[in-house]
């Protein structure tokens, strides 16, 4: 689903009040016009029609993850927050504040964070591996559990750095926790399509098994889900998906072990999706006058059926393992053999 900044915006309007910073004049414009201004703007204030924003510059050390923040702070490194550090080394401040409320109940720290793991990982990073002087930005907010999910949610919804599977671990939990289990609640409460909403519910369901073959949990998309549910669904092949996961899951570690990198995840999805299929012992044998073509690897590219003396039925398996040359070769080995010759 595209989510837009305009339903973005919409959304977090429910959430907080409007901010504004402190209004302020130009210096050299006469003392008169400055008072009126700067009370004007204190009118705007006390009427309500505006609320002073305050940011804060902390120490990061002082301010915990939340509990139930959406991005797995312990997968982050100096390759996902490349682009942060960058930015942060080149301004020597940080732009955007994160969101934060402020602890009650432990002395080790002052503030959870509720949307800005990033920044707090990069900003720790370069005060103590860079020694650099740098603070970390905030914005402190009052807000119910509920008020914070949809706080964090709508501001990394459209953000590509959070993975589908990050995002579906925090609705699977937000669902049970906010909204009785019920999907079309939860779907209303965020403003977005129940069968969008259902999708991440789904792959925040998959076994631990079968995250694991994946190697790295934020190579799953919601697709792969797709692929997968109905063959975990089904009481014949789930046994199977399950067993090649987990011998997938070792063949995964002893990449990451040795250096290598990881299976791409479609192949991953192939592998577990072919566990599933009927042993070749068991394939139903060939028609009388049928004849089965493959490749090396004994992968079915074509079957060839005589129809008479001088015609030829010839059927495709697509979605076979072979590349385009395995077909092209073949078929012309064949078309060789069963030609007539002049």
């Amino acid at each position: 689903m595209a989510s837009t900044t305009g339903k973005n915006r919409s959304i977090l309007a429910g959430l907080v009040a409007p901010v504004t910073e402190t209004p302020t004049v130009e210096r050299g414009a006469p003392a008169t016009e400055r008072l009126s201004t700067r009370l004007t703007g204190l009118a705007r204030v006390t009427s309500g029609d505006v609320k002073e924003k305050t940011l804060k510059l902390v120490d990061p050390a002082r301010c915990r993850m939340w509990s139930r923040h959406n991005r797995r702070y312990d997968l982050l490194n100096e390759a996902s927050c490349a682009d942060l550090l960058e930015s942060l080394r080149a301004q020597g401040e940080q732009e955007f504040p994160a969101i934060v409320r402020r602890v009650e109940d432990d002395p080790a720290f002052d503030y959870e964070v509720i949307s800005g793991a990033r920044r707090h990982w990069s900003v720790s990073y370069l005060r103590n591996v860079e020694h650099r002087e740098i603070r970390y930005l905030i914005e402190e907010r009052e807000l119910t559990d509920e008020q914070a999910f949809r706080l964090a949610d709508v501001e990394n919804r459209a953000r590509q750095d959070i993975s589908d599977y990050e995002r579906a671990l925090d609705y699977r939990h937000a669902v049970e926790t906010f909204y009785g289990g019920v999907a079309q609640r939860m779907a209303e409460r965020l403003e977005v399509p129940k069968a969008w909403l259902s999708r991440f519910l789904d792959l925040g369901k998959l076994p631990t098994d079968v995250v694991e073959a994946f190697g790295d949990p934020r190579q799953l998309k919601e697709r792969h889900a797709r692929t997968l549910k109905p063959l975990l669904a089904d009481d014949a092949s789930r046994p199977k998906v399950m067993a090649e996961a987990k011998r997938m899951a070792g063949v995964q570690a002893a990449a990451v072990a040795s250096g290598k990198g990881l299976l791409d995840p479609a192949k991953v999805v192939t592998l577990l999706v072919k566990a599933t299929a009927a042993p070749a012992s068991a394939k139903k044998p060939a028609a009388k006058g049928v004849v089965s073509v493959t490749n090396d690897a004994g992968a079915t590219l074509f079957t060839l059926a005589r129809k008479g003396a001088k015609r030829v039925v010839l059927e495709l398996s697509l979605d076979a393992e072979a590349s385009n040359a395995d077909f092209q070769a073949a078929f012309a080995r064949e078309l060789d053999r069963v030609r007539p010759k002049a």
